[in-house]
């Protein structure tokens, strides 16, 4: 069996390796999208493999010259393109803790509330307020302030399916919690797409009420005085298919709670499995 295992992880970190090669200059040659969305996508199939990479030419690879931005245009584009990156800064922010906790010997519980925390900080401060700022004048910390909602319930629904996953296969699967084993990887891999999975609903809610942006582009512009009477960057134009939307107070408050209330569901059904403490 775990012969087995380590075969299908070989073959994955292969396909994972091809994928990644092919998406960076796939990235640079054809699609113009931003450097933010760059990295985000850079990031989510180094950690999800050829299925970030499907996910990608589904949704963000223009089939025809000069067509990106009615390409990605659609909502569940859109919608990726907002769970894109959440997963990139949630994702990275629980992979990077994951991989110093081990080290320190503490126990799970202790070790969920750090990563969780990490994937905070990177979702919010780097992969939101830094996207949005655009939308806010260059005003970072209004942009932090705005995003930060959105970030902490599609963050919530990213945990909902990546927590479960890594404590209960990091239990049962002997090495799956050392980052010096290829099981971790695999592990995390497999987490993060689940997260996705979990967290598209959200995001592609969010997207509609126009709460979070989507999918963007950056198209080059021909003339640099036209640029110049739009107030835009001297070779390209940054396209953001998104709107700001007015969301009660009170409504968004429900909505928040209720993603904790789901995140502490799935704690509790992950504790039936492996117990979660939070003393050694």
């Amino acid at each position: 069996m775990t012969d087995f295992i380590d075969g299908m992880l070989i073959l994955w970190y292969i396909l994972t390796t091809g994928s990644i090669l092919f998406l960076i200059w796939d990235l640079f040659t054809n699609t113009p999208t931003t450097r933010l969305m760059k990295l985000a996508w850079i990031l989510v199939v180094l950690y999800t493999g050829p299925i970030g990479l499907l996910v990608y030419l589904l949704s963000c690879r223009k089939p025809i010259p000069h067509m990106h931005d009615a390409f990605i245009n659609v909502h569940w584009k859109q919608a990726v393109g907002s769970l894109l990156h959440c997963v990139a800064g949630d994702a990275t922010g629980i992979i990077f803790s994951a991989v110093v906790v081990y080290h320190f010997g503490l126990s799970n519980g202790i070790d969920l509330s750090i990563e969780y925390l990490s994937a905070f900080i990177v979702g919010l401060f780097i992969f939101q307020a830094l996207f949005m700022l655009s939308m806010y004048k260059g005003n970072y910390w209004l942009a932090v302030r705005k995003t930060f909602f959105a970030e902490t319930v599609s963050m919530n629904m990213v945990m909902l399916g990546m927590i479960p996953t890594m404590v209960i296969l990091m239990h049962k699967l002997p090495g799956a919690d050392n980052p010096n084993h290829m099981l971790f990887w695999g592990v995390m891999s497999l987490a993060t797409i689940i997260g996705m999975i979990t967290a598209y609903p959200i995001n592609s809610w969010l997207v509609a009420r126009g709460l979070k942006h989507g999918m963007m582009s950056a198209i080059p512009e021909p003339k640099s005085t036209e640029m110049a009477g739009m107030n835009m960057p001297s070779d390209m134009k940054e396209k953001v298919h998104t709107h700001t939307a007015v969301f009660p107070l009170w409504e968004s408050t429900l909505i928040l709670i209720g993603s904790f209330l789901l995140l502490l569901v799935s704690l509790w059904i992950t504790n039936l499995f492996v117990p979660i403490r939070f003393i050694s």
